[in-house]
């Protein structure tokens, strides 16, 4: 299972509209500073993902750009306003910075609050994200080059 901070991430990719449906099974989603564009396909009913960010990539979890895609195609479900408060966060240099996850989800609530987000309820639903993602159990398709 990924890190809950990559949920995080998804969440501010789909509120920044970076997800791009481009056709059934295909998507590209946008790095936050829009430096990359990783792609990620979708196969037999969400039971078979591939994505070319490092997380899914290199660290065996589904990275950000997955799960952004799966929310995006309606495999998993969110309210928007649970997305919503997680827009325009910087989400490359907050990681870069931090180097540590449970510091950037500190940053990430800051940054909640001060848009007027309810980062106890974000938690809650990002939680559930992760639940879904062991109810799909969704494994690793063809493995595609990072950008």
């Amino acid at each position: 299972m990924p890190p809950l901070i990559k949920v995080y991430e998804a969440f501010g990719a789909i509120a920044d509209g970076r997800v791009k449906l481009l056709s059934d099974g295909q998507a590209t989603v946008a790095s936050s500073d829009g430096s990359k564009n990783y792609t990620v396909t979708v196969a037999n009913q969400a039971r078979e993902i591939s994505s070319n960010d490092n997380a899914s990539y290199w660290q065996g979890y589904l990275g950000y750009p997955a799960i952004a895609v799966l929310i995006a195609r309606g495999f998993i479900s969110v309210p928007s306003e649970r997305m919503t408060p997680l827009a325009s966060i910087q989400w490359k240099d907050i990681n870069r910075r931090l180097k540590d996850y449970a510091k950037a989800m500190t940053e990430a609530d800051r940054q909640v609050i001060a848009s007027g987000g309810d980062p106890i309820a974000i938690r809650a639903e990002a939680e559930k994200v992760i639940e879904a993602l062991g109810e799909l159990r969704p494994h690793r398709g063809k493995r595609i080059r990072p950008p």
